[in-house]
């Protein structure tokens, strides 16, 4: 994929002629801009993977911008130049975040060496991100997309509240996860964490699960068994898939939920629990009330509170850190050398659609391309066929999306949530977003097609 190269120079010529011979000699796609900021407009708009930035301009000078970007936490590779030879502010430059500078006068060669280096060194700090994130030492949850930084921000917030939590999501898009992270968030140290899948125990054995039983409570029981409950103790019980209950235990853990008691099959001795329940399903609760599946007063108990995991589709930014974070991880279980994903092949699998299994689905994939790809890069032509055609057996994506149009989405979903943050203040929204003012804002917006109320 062609990189994209940001040339900033209050000289329009010089700064069409940089752009000339970057596109000439190394195939790169470039932009101008004549001032600093306007820079930070099209930093703002378009990806750029590297600047060329003057220093020396009238008004919003190269500092400002550098000290700009200083401040909104940008990693984006930054070469300063200057015709007036002083690197003492070539110096001062770097101290404020540039990576190197050169003089106006060197040949292009040496300015296409800066550019290939600052290009290599924006890449490595994409993959610190990726270990970043992998490391994170507050969650397990990988993404940095708007949708899983608010999802974050809940788990942090519901964590040290004992009532129960609903998660909701779809099949694969990491519910369990969530649990872990508010058990995690919460619990003093060795709290145990018990999870619990209702939809893997068969029918006859859900409520020994669940509340344990006594010795002789039924055939087979030759002795006292402690259920899930006690199991978690002062933890976290993790009741996954909780609507594929039978309606018998669904009463009975209501009646735990609502005494903060429990007897055991066959037994008469209540004994007091005081885990708490975090619940997750895919299913429509509401709908399994209104055809008698599910009881409504559960329901009641159990969504206290309710966090949403986003489906993969709604966050595909984050396919690429996802993609490199089971990459690194399958790796190194497999005892294989390390491999990469281009950004071709980074770009079908965040057009893909994922709905069949999510995260989950990705990570399969992910292990596939590890076994089947004997280069120490995956590339587009090592996607299987269904992904890379974009198929999905649940349900058709929309047919050739480009990109641009999928990244064009994601962008606007950002935009719409901060202004609902902000109450609809473009200003204020522009401050958050790390907008150089609320006229950038609106410019997106327009681009966008989102309008103002």
């Amino acid at each position: 994929m062609k990189k994209h190269i940001l040339v900033v120079d209050d000289v329009a010529a010089m700064a069409e002629q940089y752009a000339y011979d970057l596109r000439r000699l190394g195939g790169y796609h470039t932009r101008v801009a004549t001032g600093g900021r306007e820079a930070l407009e099209v930093l703002a708009d378009e990806p750029i993977d590297c600047v060329i930035l003057d220093l020396e301009m009238p008004g919003f000078d190269g500092f400002d911008v550098l000290r700009h970007m200083r401040d909104h936490d940008s990693d984006l590779p930054v070469i300063v130049y200057t015709g007036t030879g002083d690197f003492d502010r070539c110096a001062q430059a770097i101290r404020l975040g540039a990576y190197g500078f050169i003089d106006k006068a060197e040949s292009m060669q040496r300015v296409m060496h800066e550019v290939s280096t600052a290009l290599e060194r924006g890449r490595l700090a994409s993959e610190v991100k990726v270990l970043r994130a992998r490391v994170d030492a507050e969650t397990s949850l990988v993404g940095v997309s708007q949708p899983m930084q608010r999802l974050r921000d809940e788990i942090r917030r519901l964590a040290p509240i004992p009532s129960p939590v609903l998660i909701l999501g779809e099949s694969g898009s990491g519910k369990e996860l969530v649990a872990r992270d508010l058990h995690a968030l919460r619990a003093s140290e060795g709290a145990p964490f018990v999870p619990l899948n209702c939809a893997a125990l068969p029918e006859t054995l859900v409520e020994s699960e669940l509340f344990g039983h006594e010795r002789g409570a039924f055939t087979g029981a030759d002795r006292t068994r402690r259920g899930a409950f006690e199991q978690a103790g002062k933890g976290t019980l993790f009741l996954d898939e909780v609507g594929e209950l039978p309606l018998p235990a669904q009463a009975k853990l209501l009646r735990v939920l609502e005494g903060g008691e429990l007897v055991r099959l066959g037994g008469e001795r209540s004994i007091s629990v005081e885990a708490r329940v975090v619940a997750a399903t895919h299913r429509d609760l509401e709908a399994d009330v209104e055809s008698n599946r599910f009881r409504q007063d559960l329901l009641y108990r159990l969504n206290v509170h309710v966090l949403r995991v986003p489906p993969l589709r709604e966050r595909r930014s984050d396919v690429p850190l996802l993609a490199q974070h089971f990459l690194t991880r399958i790796c190194e279980r497999f005892g294989v050398p390390a491999k990469s994903i281009d950004d071709e092949a980074l770009e079908i699998l965040s057009a893909y659609d994922w709905r069949r299994n999510n995260v989950r689905e990705l990570r399969n994939i992910v292990e596939r391309l590890v076994i089947a790809t004997a280069d120490d890069v995956v590339r587009a032509v090592d996607v299987p066929p269904e992904i890379r055609d974009g198929s999905s057996e649940s349900a058709p994506t929309a047919p050739n999306r480009t990109f641009t149009e999928l990244k064009a989405d994601a962008e606007r979903e950002i935009v719409l949530a901060a202004l609902q943050r902000n109450g609809g203040h473009v200003t204020r929204t522009a401050e958050e977003l790390g907008l150089a003012d609320h006229a950038s804002l609106l410019k997106i917006m327009r681009r966008l097609g989102i309008q103002r109320d």
